[in-house]
């Protein structure tokens, strides 16, 4: 009985050592050697072609144009012709040694088994040498993407420029990789992942000299790159084009926007810059240039640039007046070349008085204001000073002043629009009254108003009564729709026959005020004209206007930085773009000559330039001495 369950003992023992090496087999078959197939696994990336941009009559304003990067595998950069290879992309053996050094270390961090870029943006000689002789490279591979291209030279801080993606930028976006493109600026940037696309991927096979051996799994993990999704602006590029030429040698800003979508159709930056500069080889470089421009060639004015707005705030003041019941069309103010109560401060100019709602519009009196502010703050329905202005302030914010209006387009500033509790502890609470605040009566003092808040403030009251929030993209692909929040009416608390007497104050404004200079042969429109004091120098020239009277197709603003008088510069400039765009066409020839000839560029940006252009070529002398 002994020796059968021995035998039996036996027998499972041997039974499980027989299992045993069966599971390790099979062990090895099923996770060993798939991952042995897996470390042998190669990645390529294709890149997606980004959308194309369009302006609102369907012309092309940006597409792609195909460029190459040479790739490698670190890992199979061992055993190749590294002579043969730094002669044909133009480099030294320990310029190669270096970027592949850095390469091994970036592959430690991310995948090894994907390819990394050596040389970016292959020239056509070095593509084709390159096709030519890389059967001797098993380690390089030849990476197809796109880069921007430009139909025109204008619209540069509209449309943006995109860049290769930082270390910071796919932390924050973990689906980006190396060599990819993203948004830095401008519509690239806030519709980046309208833009984009998907990038697409293949695996292959490797073996163990690095050669490939064909397609992983047979391709089934293989997917294509989907293109990204093409955006149609309500920008005019003929409007564009033409406000750029305008302001060509001056610093300042025109905004114009269609009142009744919001849509924006022209958005000019002066000065500007070529976006054709931020792309190619030299992008780098010419970014730079850009950058150090004393002329801040880079920086947005329409978005981020503050201004006091000067006498175009008087419309708003005269419709909250209105509103509050403490203003009428027939209420009159006198003025002596100032405002009498404070000893003709704020000073004026001459003009018949007094006057009534419309003409105070017209004339632009900087006492009719000074008695409607203080007449809104100091209203006796209220129990303080500090309520008075807290209820201006925020009748004020409705038109969008203070803060962002959430435009689609990033780095919008939301300009200055002081608080109640600013003022406390500036005099001190129960310290100050109406009386210490008189400036922002005319658009002076603690307020500043970007030239996009300026426009939108026009497009309320060509609208009588609401805004929608501005945009550049009026559609996205085929026959998608913008987002509804571009769509919403914003209303403000005036009632809509308060806003006729303004309007009729505005069209007089041109007819026989401070703009009849800028008439438009057939188009009956109404304006604003305004001066903002500037400590630094001259006064900047700023201008308001929509057209026509009714059923507004076009609201705009513009500013010439130390230009003088609203109707100087400003004035004429936005009434050539509102009939450019109105008649396509222009009447004024002689107005339309000197606008574009003006040159109001401060001296201090030419001095500058022509140091460093002076420098440049010193340099340029001293290389080609060093050459030679």
């Amino acid at each position: 009985m002994q020796n059968l369950d021995r035998r039996k003992i036996t027998f499972y023992i041997i039974f499980v050592l027989v299992a045993l090496v069966f599971l390790t087999r099979l062990f090895f078959l099923q996770v060993v050697n798939t991952r042995e197939v897996e470390a042998g696994r190669l990645e390529e990336v294709s890149y997606p072609s980004r959308g194309l941009i369009y302006d609102r009559y369907g012309e092309l304003m940006v597409y792609n144009d195909a460029i190459y990067d040479l790739m490698i595998y670190p890992r199979q950069a061992k055993k190749i012709d590294t002579l043969k290879l730094c002669e044909i992309i133009g480099i030294d053996k320990i310029e190669f040694i270096s970027r592949v050094t850095a390469i091994v270390k970036d592959s430690l961090h991310y995948k090894s088994t994907k390819p990394y870029v050596l040389e970016k943006e292959l020239s056509g000689k070095m593509y084709a040498t390159l096709q030519e002789n890389l059967y001797r490279f098993n380690c390089l591979i030849i990476q197809s993407r796109t880069d921007r291209k430009y139909n025109h030279t204008s619209a540069g801080h509209l449309l943006g420029f995109i860049r290769e993606v930082s270390d910071q930028d796919i932390a924050k976006r973990p689906l980006y990789i190396r060599g990819e493109a993203i948004g830095k600026s401008g519509l690239e940037k806030s519709y980046e992942d309208t833009l984009r696309g998907k990038n697409g991927m293949k695996y292959f096979i490797q073996d163990v000299a690095g050669t490939k051996k064909g397609s992983f799994k047979d391709g089934k993990l293989d997917y294509d790159a989907t293109p990204g999704t093409d955006l149609y602006l309500g920008i005019s590029i003929k409007l564009q084009d033409y406000g750029e030429a305008l302001m060509r040698n001056k610093v300042g800003s025109i905004v114009a926007i269609e009142p009744e979508t919001g849509e924006i159709l022209a958005m000019i930056s002066s000065p500007g810059y070529d976006p054709n500069l931020l792309i190619g080889r030299e992008k780098n470089k010419n970014y730079a240039m850009l950058n150090d421009d004393p002329a801040k060639v880079l920086y947005n004015r329409p978005l981020d640039a503050m201004y006091p707005p000067g006498s175009i705030f008087k419309s708003m003041q005269a419709l909250i007046g209105q509103q509050e019941g403490v203003l009428f069309p027939s209420t009159r103010y006198p003025c002596n070349r100032g405002y009498p109560v404070m000893g003709g401060k704020p000073g004026c100019h001459a003009h018949p008085s007094p006057l009534d709602l419309v003409q105070s519009v017209a004339y632009s009196c900087n006492s009719y204001y000074c008695y409607v502010f203080r007449s809104i703050v100091d209203e006796k329905k209220f129990s303080s000073v500090e309520d008075g202005y807290r209820n201006w302030y925020n009748k004020i914010r409705q038109f969008g002043v203070g803060q962002k209006l959430g435009v689609d387009l990033p780095f919008e500033n939301g300009g200055i629009l002081r608080s109640v509790d600013y003022f406390n502890k500036v005099y001190g609470q129960g310290s100050w009254k109406s009386s210490n605040l008189i400036s922002l009566a005319i658009g002076q003092g603690e307020l500043g108003i970007t030239p996009m808040q300026m426009a939108n403030v026009v497009c309320i009251i060509a609208n009588r009564g609401y805004y929608c929030v501005p945009h550049a993209v009026r559609k996205i692909g085929g026959e998608a729709g913008i987002e509804a929040k571009y769509k919403d009416h914003h209303q403000v608390e005036i009632e809509k026959p308060y806003f006729e007497y303004v309007i009729e104050g505005m069209y007089q404004v041109v007819e026989n005020g401070t703009a009849s200079n800028c008439k438009i042969p057939g188009i009956p429109y109404c304006a604003k004209t305004g001066t903002a004091q500037n400590p630094h120098g001259k006064d900047h020239s700023v201008f308001v206007a929509f057209a026509p009277r009714d059923n507004p197709k076009i609201a705009i603003a513009c500013v010439v930085e130390n230009a003088g008088f609203g109707a100087d510069w400003a004035g004429p400039i936005a009434s050539l773009m509102i009939e450019k765009y109105l008649t396509d066409s222009v009447s004024r020839k002689s107005m339309d000559e000197k606008m574009k000839q003006g040159n109001l560029m401060p001296a201090v940006y030419y001095r500058d330039r022509i140091k460093e252009k002076a420098k440049e070529s010193q340099q340029a002398i001293e290389n080609k001495k060093k050459v030679n």
